[in-house]
């Protein structure tokens, strides 16, 4: 069960409340600096404990239930705190940005909901390369906000993250529609 990819997926929930005690300050330009820097530590740790699992054959139950729930509280928590402090605000539409971070966040609640559902009448839907992309394009859009923090005066870098965040969700709204099309099959009617 502690095998090296489970305890990278266990570090990045435990990173959570580090990530949000940095960000809490907005002004706080070396908290955002050091949350940018765990912040990245724990977005690769995405990538490398799958890969590890499956290179080591330790594929395991507790790292399927765990890694998503470790995106999804990552991503969440880093949405809400950026929200509430601010981070989401930019140029042309000023606080409209945080309907992104709404549509990620209403995505990944119906997706889990609907692997729930699934999972009870053993259906499994795999992750599509389109939703692995998906969460990459979050993790990047949420880091260059969190970058943003650190150098306020450098407006391009909020907007790239703005912009960023907004393709994420257009490829949330896709992959959504995805797994809710693939999931309607296996409802009663």
């Amino acid at each position: 069960m502690l095998t090296l990819p489970n305890l990278l997926t266990l570090s990045r929930i435990l990173a959570v409340p580090l990530l949000v005690l940095f960000l809490w300050w907005p002004d706080w330009q070396l908290g955002y600096a050091l949350g940018f820097v765990l912040y990245c530590a724990a977005a690769i740790t995405d990538y490398f404990d799958g890969m590890l699992a499956r290179s080591q054959g330790t594929v395991s139950k507790l790292g399927q239930f765990l890694d998503p729930i470790a995106d999804k509280i990552m991503v969440a928590a880093v949405i809400l705190i950026l929200t509430a402090k601010g981070g989401l605000t930019g140029p042309i539409v000023g606080d409209a940005h945080v309907i992104a971070g709404l549509i990620i966040l209403m995505r990944e609640i119906i997706v889990s909901g609907l692997r729930e559902f699934l999972g009870g009448i053993q259906v499994s839907v795999p992750v599509s390369k389109l939703a692995k992309w998906k969460t990459t394009l979050q993790l990047i859009a949420l880091g260059t906000l969190i970058l943003a923090g650190v150098f306020h005066e450098i407006e391009p870098i909020r907007w790239a993250g703005l912009g960023a965040l907004w393709v994420a969700a257009v490829l949330t709204c896709v992959t959504g529609y995805d797994y809710l099309r693939i999931g309607l099959r296996h409802m009663d009617t």
